[in-house]
C-alpha cells in the first residue's frame, strides 16, 4: 500500500504544480490586460483547488501510513533535518498551501468586479504557489 500511495502523491505533484501555475499566470495575466473574469478563468481556478484538495487528502493517507512518530520520539524528528522535513515542515506547509487557495477561491465568488476577483485568485494562488516550490523535496524529485 505505501508504495501506491508513494507513488500517486508524487506524480500527483506534478498536475498540482502545472495547474496551479497555469491558474496563477492566468489570473495576473487577466488582471494586468484588464480583461473580463471569464468561464476560463474560473474553471482554472477551481481545477487548481480541485487536484491541490486530492493531493492533500491523498498527503494525509500517506502520512498516517508512513508516520516516523511509533519508532522516533519528536524530539529526535526534529533534530534530523530530514525526518523534519517529512513529518512536519513539508505536511504543514502544504496544509496552508491548500488553505490559501481554498481561501482565495471561496473569496473570488464573493467579489463582483473582474479585477477584484483576477487580483484575489493571483496574490492568494501566487502566495500557495511560492509556499509550495519552497517545500516540495526536488531531491527526490530530480533523482
Amino acid at each position: 500500500m505505501y508504495p501506491t500511495l508513494k507513488f500517486l502523491h508524487s506524480y500527483w505533484a506534478y498536475l498540482v504544480l502545472v495547474v496551479v501555475v497555469l491558474a496563477t499566470i492566468n489570473a495576473f495575466a487577466g488582471l494586468a490586460s484588464k480583461r473580463e473574469f471569464s468561464a476560463r478563468d474560473f474553471r482554472l481556478a477551481l481545477f487548481a483547488l480541485i487536484v491541490t484538495h486530492i493531493q492533500l487528502l491523498l498527503g494525509i493517507v500517506l502520512f498516517v501510513v508512513a508516520n516516523d512518530f511509533g519508532e522516533n520520539s519528536m524530539g529526535e524528528i526534529m533534530k534530523d533535518s530530514i525526518l523534519r522535513m517529512r513529518n512536519v515542515e513539508h505536511p504543514f506547509t502544504m496544509i496552508i498551501v491548500v488553505m490559501l487557495i481554498t481561501i482565495g477561491y471561496s473569496k473570488h465568488k464573493k467579489l463582483r468586479t473582474s479585477a477584484s476577483k483576477l487580483r484575489t485568485i493571483t496574490i492568494t494562488y501566487g502566495l500557495a504557489l511560492l509556499a509550495m516550490l519552497a517545500m516540495i523535496p526536488w531531491k527526490n524529485w530530480l533523482s
